[in-house]
C-alpha cells in the first residue's frame, strides 16, 4: 500500500520520505531529523518499521492504511507524533473498507475498548466499589454449574 500511496504524491505535488522494515538504522534518523526541519511534506512509515526510535515532531496528521489487528501497535504510531517538542495539533485517521474483516475488527476494537473504559476508566463505576464487591466479582460461585448462561446478548454487527 506504500508503495502505491508513494507513486501518488508526486502528481499531487508533494514530496516524501518511507521507510520500511528493510531501511537502515542510520538512513531512518537522518529521514526523522529531515521530515522534523521540514525538508518533506509526507513520511510514509510501515507500523512495524515505525515501531522503535522514531520522533516525529514535525507531523500534525498521522494515517494508518495498514491496520494492524493489536491496537497497541496503532497506538504506538501515532504516539510517535506526541514528543517533547511536538507543537501541531496532530489528528490520526484510521482507513478502512466497509464490509472488510478489518471493519468489523475494528468494531471488535472499540466496543472492547469502551468496556475497559467503563469499567477502569476516571468516571467509572470502579470507584464506587468497596473490597467485598471486588471479592464478589473474583471469587467462584461454589454453586455454579459448568452450563453457560448468555445473560445479557448484543448484536455487534447489522
Amino acid at each position: 500500500m506504500l508503495d502505491r500511496i508513494e507513486k501518488e504524491l508526486p502528481q499531487l505535488g508533494l514530496t516524501s520520505f518511507k521507510i520500511t522494515g528493510s531501511t537502515p538504522s542510520q538512513e531512518r534518523q537522518e529521514m526523522t531529523k529531515a521530515f522534523n526541519q521540514g525538508e518533506r511534506d509526507v513520511f510514509l512509515i510501515s507500523l512495524k518499521a515505525g515501531g522503535v526510535g522514531l520522533n516525529l515532531t514535525g507531523a500534525d496528521t498521522v494515517i494508518l492504511v495498514d491496520l494492524w489487528w493489536n491496537p497497541a501497535v496503532e497506538n504506538q504510531a501515532i504516539d510517535r507524533t506526541h514528543r517533547i517538542g511536538q507543537k501541531n495539533k496532530v489528528i490520526a485517521y484510521r482507513l478502512l473498507m466497509r464490509n472488510t474483516i478489518e471493519e468489523k475488527v475494528r468494531i471488535l476494537q472499540e466496543q472492547k475498548q469502551k468496556m475497559l473504559d467503563d469499567v477502569l476508566g476516571e468516571e467509572s463505576f470502579s470507584k464506587g466499589l468497596e473490597m467485598k464487591d471486588i471479592e464478589f466479582l473474583f471469587t467462584p460461585d461454589k454453586d455454579s454449574s459448568e452450563e453457560v448462561t448468555i445473560v445479557e446478548s448484543e448484536e455487534i454487527f447489522e
